[in-house]
């Protein structure tokens, strides 16, 4: 999708204010040292505060004392030892997608343009992926236009949009200039990847094959996939009654039986959630000052939602 110049200096301003209104919300009330923060010894639960610092935290003891790095994210997420962190420089009004290693060393940094928006590692750590908005700012409208890249750490293939992939739309092959893609989820293996492909007003959940090139459509009214850690679901967000501008219901689908369980969290959901486990979902809350707090609810629609951390947002659980 092209994107022309004026709009891409129109975007760059707008990414310069996102970063502005996040480094001036309140600083995170849970107990916090600053220090070197590395993804070892497991198990913990990495995040990023509100001003957007590297954190780790105790993922069985979250309300304990959090390890604060100078790093800095947008957005982040990690596994097996490699961290995707999607940064905006409000200073030189640059975005990068930076892929660290396990103490936050710098390995590659790949420009993207837009505004960061999501970001995925695949378990195995070798496959990464990010999402940024290059037109509008949300998904409650039509008005959007979003990128998403894949990068092979392993072997150094790089696709900074999905959108040079082949569409098989309902079995047939499709091409329409409106496609956009969001929110990728990879698979173990390492080729197999979920994410949102929009078109003509629809968004639907995909299934991708990174060495052909290929998606295919396999249902509408999923956003922001998850697959679970032992990949026979996908958490998502579902459009209210199917329309995004009345917010988005938090849900899962069972791949083997494509049935759709709603949880037990009715408040709008505008994130692509990560799974702590095999039957708990953790997603933000974002709060009209710009802060954000991360929440807990079980994937099987019982139970009730718990607040996890408080100023806290892009959760990936490390062992």
């Amino acid at each position: 999708m092209t994107t022309t110049v004026a709009a891409t200096v129109a975007l760059a301003g707008v990414a310069i204010g996102y970063v502005q209104l996040t480094s001036s919300a309140t600083t995170p009330e849970a107990p916090a040292t600053a220090q070197t923060v590395s993804l070892a010894p497991a198990p913990r639960l990495l995040t990023l505060t509100s001003t957007g610092q590297v954190t780790t935290v105790g993922k069985d003891n979250p309300g304990g004392t959090r390890a604060v790095s100078k790093t800095k994210c947008d957005r982040i997420y990690a596994a097996a030892r490699t961290v995707a962190c999607l940064y905006a420089d409000g200073i030189l009004g640059t975005v990068s997608m930076r892929i660290l290693d396990a103490d936050l060393k710098e390995r590659k940094a790949i420009p993207v343009s837009g505004i960061p928006n999501r970001v995925r590692v695949s378990t195995s750590g070798r496959m990464v992926s990010w999402t940024a908005f290059v037109g509008g700012d949300s998904y409650a409208t039509l008005n959007f236009a979003t990128r998403t890249g894949i990068y092979d750490t392993k072997t150094g293939t790089l696709f900074k949009t999905l959108e040079t992939f082949d569409v098989i739309k309902d079995g047939k092959p499709y091409q329409s200039v409106d496609v956009n893609y969001w929110g990728v989820t990879f698979t173990d293996d390492d080729n197999t990847f979920y994410a949102t492909l929009y078109t003509k007003g629809h968004r639907y959940l995909v299934q991708g094959d990174f060495a052909a090139r290929t998606v295919r459509t396999l249902r509408d009214h999923v956003e922001c996939p998850s697959l679970s850690p032992d990949g026979t679901r996908i958490a998502f967000k579902a459009p209210i009654n199917g329309d995004s501008t009345k917010g988005w219901r938090l849900s899962v689908l069972d791949l083997a039986t494509n049935k759709v369980t709603r949880t037990a969290e009715t408040r709008s959901v505008d994130d692509q959630a990560a799974w702590l486990d095999n039957s708990t979902l953790a997603y933000v809350q974002q709060h009209d000052d710009g802060t954000k707090d991360l929440w807990t609810v079980p994937s099987d629609g019982s139970g009730k939602p718990k607040l996890l951390l408080r100023n806290a947002h892009s959760p990936a659980a490390l062992g």
